[in-house]
């Protein structure tokens, strides 16, 4: 089998009955399977919250033992996310801005540059990593110097390698960006820190604690999946050099070739929802206060919605995956995410031939029924430059 393939351990299920379970820390979650399940429970935010009041239980695995900070606008339902929502999304569309792409090519060229002159490199580590969080200085308008303080805590903000969660390395993270807040009350900038302490939602400004929720969300939202992104898309070219060379014969297919891949891969598997009263899911069952989850990868490669779902096709006309999430809670930062897909293949494109695969070691989550591959712990490559 291809190393770069990511099977769909779903489907049995997804067709069978439309759910399966697994069981997160003692607390049991049904899982949604099905692309119109999927959107339709995302959509009813009333009886599938992602607010309540037990912070981190809408991430799975479950964040309750280690996150007492509410993550906004995500863990925020109506109307008050809509505020929130009002006051970020300008910021966070910045991406889309002629002089932010600028600078965003010139990062992601320069470390393109150091691996093409490299004999092997070991992409989640030395390439993933680095080029998301040099990225994200742009999103945060921080200098680029941080980058390095981000690259050393590693590919995972909650867990150590090989570990579930570590609640010692979160607070590496949130007393960071407790001292960044700290600095910025002080000696106001252009930085995203600066700016959320200088605002206001519904006529109050925001306190220390939900500009230190907004900051959690930023990185840790868009950190394993932009790293998954990447480096399953260069396994997937480094198997299909011929695609890598359809991008650079027609550049315009970009933005098609980004959303597949970003659609076959999902980078994140699924996330949950608190059930606020007794209904049904898949003419299933499910009781208030339990959790359901909606699995984004399963929805992806629903054949009712998708044709040949598990393969790649850049020439795909309808894709409404939901890799982005969907409803009111779709991803604050798929504008920076899409940006960077965007900019890496057509770099990739022009500067590199082909991709030789030495080495990996695939990253299997455990879903209770279910082992999904959602990208590689480690997998080193050559790149062959033109």
């Amino acid at each position: 089998m291809e190393k770069s393939k990511i099977s769909d351990p779903f489907e049995k299920a997804r067709v069978e009955k439309g759910y399966g379970n697994m069981d997160d820390q003692n607390d049991p979650v049904t899982i949604l399977l099905r692309h119109k399940d999927v959107r339709k429970t995302a959509h009813n935010w009333k009886t599938f919250q992602s607010g309540g009041d037990e912070v981190g239980r809408i991430v799975i695995p479950s964040e309750v033992a280690i996150r007492d900070t509410r993550q906004i606008p995500f863990e925020v339902d109506p109307p008050l996310h809509k505020e929130f929502r009002n006051l970020l999304d300008g910021w966070f569309k910045r991406p889309n801005g002629e002089e932010y792409q600028a600078k965003l090519a010139a990062q992601i060229e320069t470390l393109v540059n150091e691996v093409l002159n490299k004999d092997e490199v070991e992409v989640v580590r030395d390439f993933s990593l680095k080029l998301q969080s040099r990225a994200l200085t742009l999103l945060l308008n921080t200098p680029f110097s941080e980058s390095e303080t981000w690259i050393s805590w590693g590919t995972h903000v909650f867990r150590s390698e090989g570990e579930s969660l570590d609640a010692d390395k979160a607070n590496v993270l949130y007393n960071y960006i407790d001292e960044k807040i700290i600095e910025a009350s002080k000696n106001p900038g252009e930085d995203l820190y600066s700016v959320l302490l200088n605002s206001e939602v519904n006529g109050n400004k925001l306190t220390h604690e939900e500009v230190k929720g907004i900051m959690i969300l930023t990185f840790a939202g868009g950190r394993d999946t932009v790293i998954n992104a990447l480096t399953n898309s260069i396994a997937y070219f480094a198997e299909h050099p011929k695609s890598l060379q359809a991008i650079k014969e027609n550049p315009e297919m970009i933005n098609n070739a980004v959303e597949e891949l970003i659609r076959y891969f999902a980078p994140l598997t699924h996330m949950g929802r608190v059930v606020t009263e007794d209904t049904q899911v898949c003419e299933h069952a499910v009781k208030a206060n339990t959790r359901v989850s909606l699995c984004w990868a399963s929805a992806n490669r629903d054949a009712t919605v998708f044709e040949n779902p598990n393969e790649v096709d850049f020439n795909r006309k309808m894709n409404p995956h939901v890799s982005f999430g969907f409803g009111t809670h779709n991803c604050l930062g798929a504008t920076h995410a899409r940006q960077i897909m965007r900019t890496l293949l057509e770099i990739l494109a022009n500067k590199v031939a082909t991709i030789d695969i030495v080495d990996t070691d695939e990253n299997i989550e455990e879903l209770g029924e279910f082992n999904r591959k959602v990208g590689y712990n480690s997998i080193t490559v050559k790149f062959n430059k033109y």
